[in-house]
């Protein structure tokens, strides 16, 4: 493939003429990084070609745009700064039992890490920008009325409702707000080049919760309501006492755990919410709650799709049955969602009627595609976020983009078709992954690789066939991680899925790479990671690791429900919640970070 320059290149190149005898005494890539003329628009950020999905060859005429420039960059020199990120402040809670206020806490310091290679004095002053990006993760952006939701299971594991999750879009809208005032990568003050997203980007697989995704990453108008348009139709105004009832004066189990009463709540989580978008490119990974009924459930019964439009929605189920179904989910034990039906089935008659609606259907594969290439929903770029048509012909979810003229992603679709919310790649895949990594290397066309993914490695353990490929193997984390070791452009692996912070080692005798995990966007605490890539010229490399919050006040005020109001009692709240697990946020060296490798 022929090299592929953006657009900033080459004005650079036009224009730094007159300074070459500054260029010839210092690296060239170091002084266009500290011009900001470095490849730092979309040529960072577009798909390798239509073909990218596959692995075919673009047809010429095909070639792809470059993205333009989303942000000017800093003027120079750059600077790191703290400013907007958690190492100025992280949000923190008052007092020591009940419900617990939150307010500005103490900052997370950086810490340095030398499991894969020594931090060597100086490198500070030596360092070059190669890359710098946005991670999203696990979103969860969801439809709170939809029927196929179990939030019945509330009292065998925390995750199957939460008192946050009406807000989750008021919440991802803060994020979108936060990433578009920052001044650029904190460790290095280069400019941000994309936002990457790895995964669940919805709930439940639902048209509706797909378009509020798109809007609000690419900008506009989001109304978070489905079934009736005129009023919430859910758990939380059931009058049950398992969820909290925030309108009603009935004493729920979470009001008497300290939860308040917010007379209008439920009016304003269904309001009308507007995004700015990005004002940086975006990528999408998907994951399995994108890809899956419930997140876990086989795609392609009708019953799912018949069920999720309906009218009818469980809210409550004994509590025996409760657990045997959640065992059954937990152990992957239902791919199908046979047991889930019968269930349904049987507690016909205790449904509550609800409005039903057409946008809550499933969406495919090829639909999630098409969404995202949808020219509605390009945002600052690129048209389909990373996917191409090739990906429609060829029925695919994973592609290779360039990030700059040095790096090269890789998105890959860790989601099993057979069910179970745990991954694997299929055979085709894993061939397509290390087709990739050796074109990389032998091409010259780039230097590093870094790959995304939505599960994490230890969680890719589902090895259940594709029932549409039934003569494909699947292949785990850990021949993943084999694979992506033996290459030695591979520098990262970055993904979300265990809603936790977590930076892995891995280290073979060919090479080594960090694996970067981050905590969702629907439990607390509510972060976002931006990542670095700089050169130390002195035979390592360091990937630097930032968490960000959202851009709402840690301090709440339960009178104020406006969009940021309401952005902010999502990160309260979701503290707040019974059974949220206080390590999520994983430990000092699991956060901001200094990630130091040996370069190749």
């Amino acid at each position: 493939m022929s090299r592929i320059r953006s657009v900033a290149t080459t004005a650079a190149t036009a224009t730094t003429s007159a300074t070459t005898s500054v260029v010839s005494t210092v690296n060239r890539r170091a002084f266009l990084a500290a011009t900001g003329a470095v490849s730092l628009s979309a040529g960072i950020g577009y798909a390798l070609g239509p073909g990218a999905g596959s692995g075919k060859a673009a047809p010429a005429q095909a070639a792809a745009a470059p993205v333009p420039m989303s942000r000017r960059a800093p003027s120079a020199p750059l600077a790191p700064y703290r400013s907007g990120t958690t190492l100025a402040t992280v949000s923190a809670p008052r007092g020591t039992d009940g419900y617990r206020r939150l307010g500005d806490g103490p900052a997370w310091d950086r810490v340095v890490r030398t499991d894969l290679a020594p931090a060597k004095p100086g490198r500070e002053s030596r360092r070059t920008p190669l890359a710098a990006f946005v991670q999203f993760t696990d979103l969860h952006l969801v439809d709170v009325q939809h029927p196929l939701r179990y939030e019945y299971l509330r009292a065998q594991t925390a995750s199957a409702w939460r008192p946050q999750e009406a807000l989750s879009v008021a919440g991802a809208v803060s994020l979108v707000e936060q990433v578009n005032g920052l001044r650029g990568a904190p460790a290095t003050g280069a400019p941000l080049h994309f936002v990457m997203t790895t995964g669940d980007n919805t709930d439940n697989n639902s048209r509706n919760e797909l378009g509020w995704f798109l809007k609000v990453m690419s900008g506009g108008r989001i109304t978070p309501n489905s079934g009736d348009p005129r009023r919430y139709e859910g758990v939380q105004d059931s009058g049950l006492k398992l969820y909290w009832q925030p309108d009603a004066a009935l004493r729920d189990a979470d009001k008497n755990a300290g939860f308040p009463h917010l007379h209008g709540f439920l009016d304003a989580a269904i309001r009308e919410v507007n995004s700015p978008g990005l004002n940086l490119p975006w990528y999408s990974t998907v994951g399995n709650h994108d890809g899956l009924p419930g997140g876990c459930y086989a795609p392609g019964d009708s019953y799912f799709s018949e069920f999720a439009v309906g009218g009818k929605k469980l809210m409550s189920l004994d509590e025996a049955r409760g657990a045997a179904l959640w065992k059954n989910v937990k152990k992957g034990n239902d791919p199908k969602g046979a047991v889930f039906k019968e269930v349904m089935k049987s507690e016909s008659r205790r449904m509550r009627s609800v409005t039903p609606d057409e946008g809550r259907a499933p969406f495919t594969p090829a639909e999630y595609v098409k969404a995202h290439l949808d020219p509605a929903h390009a945002g600052r770029g690129p048209v389909g976020h990373g996917y191409t048509q090739e990906n429609l012909a060829d029925r695919t979810q994973y592609y290779s983009f360039r990030i700059t003229d040095d790096v090269v992603g890789i998105s890959l679709d860790t989601t099993d078709p057979g069910g179970h919310y745990e991954g694997s790649l299929g055979t085709a895949q894993l061939r397509w992954l290390e087709r990739k990594l050796i074109e990389v290397e032998k091409s010259g066309d780039a230097s590093y690789v870094i790959v995304f993914s939505h599960h994490t490695s230890k969680s890719m353990r589902n090895l259940r066939t594709d029932p549409h490929h039934p003569r494909e193997s699947r292949h785990g984390g850990d021949e993943v991680a084999a694979l992506l070791g033996r290459h030695r452009s591979v520098l990262a692996w970055v993904n979300g899925h265990s809603h936790k912070n977590a930076i892995t080692p891995h280290h073979t005798e060919h090479g080594s790479f960090w694996e970067v995990s981050t905590a969702s966007h629907i439990d607390f605490p509510q972060l976002a990671r931006v990542i670095e890539l700089v050169d130390n010229h002195d035979g390592t490399l360091s990937l630097f690791t930032t968490l960000i919050e959202s851009a709402a006040p840690h301090r709440t005020d339960f009178a104020d429900l406006s969009q940021t109001g309401l952005a902010a009692l999502y990160r309260e709240l979701a503290f707040n919640a019974p059974g949220a697990k206080p390590t999520l946020g994983g430990d000092p060296e699991d956060r901001n970070t200094e990630l130091v490798l040996r370069k190749g």
